[in-house]
């Protein structure tokens, strides 16, 4: 495949996955000249990248949230943490992984949920927006380049963290 008809290809699969890379810049930037700075460089680095995609190694969506994450997780890195430019949750955000439907004891859980997320280091974000959107194991194992063994550890961790910061509760022997 070569020139027009590999660019329209890429056009055809970014089109329908487009919603990996919204969950992600929303995972990742808040701020909306971030979000789309973001989006924008990971839609590059995709297309610059899309000469190496094989499809008999990996689903496309897999081969995305890799590169995506992977942008996104370099990104964090070079913005120093004084110039991080953050704003208020709003239901327009909360529409990227699935609203509430104005449930205020969800709204509230769903926002205390963002403010967990956005307290974790880079991978474990990936960990959790890949969990978070149903992915196997194996998936995530694959997406992130680290064993299931590893995926299923770190995510019975964050999930005894959170459980502990949302009741307050400090499980025995901890």
């Amino acid at each position: 495949m070569r020139g027009r008809q590999q660019q329209q290809a890429f056009e055809i699969l970014l089109r329908e996955h487009q919603r990996i890379v919204l969950k992600v810049v929303s995972m990742y930037a808040r701020h909306p000249d971030d979000r789309n700075d973001l989006a924008q460089e990971i839609c590059v680095q995709l297309w610059r990248s899309f000469g190496s995609f094989d499809e008999t190694r990996a689903r496309f969506s897999t081969w995305m949230y890799r590169v995506a994450l992977n942008v996104a997780i370099s990104h964090v890195r070079r913005t120093p943490r004084h110039e991080e430019r953050f704003e208020p949750l709003e239901s327009s955000h909360l529409d990227t992984i699935g609203g509430s439907e104005g449930i205020p004891e969800a709204d509230e859980r769903l926002i205390a949920l963002h403010g967990f997320i956005d307290q974790l280091d880079s991978l474990n974000r990936a960990l959790i927006l890949l969990y978070l959107e149903d992915r196997s194991y194996s998936d995530i194992a694959d997406i992130l380049g680290i064993s299931e063994t590893n995926v299923a550890t770190k995510i019975s961790r964050i999930k005894q963290k959170l459980r502990q910061q949302m009741t307050g509760v400090v499980p025995a022997g901890a």
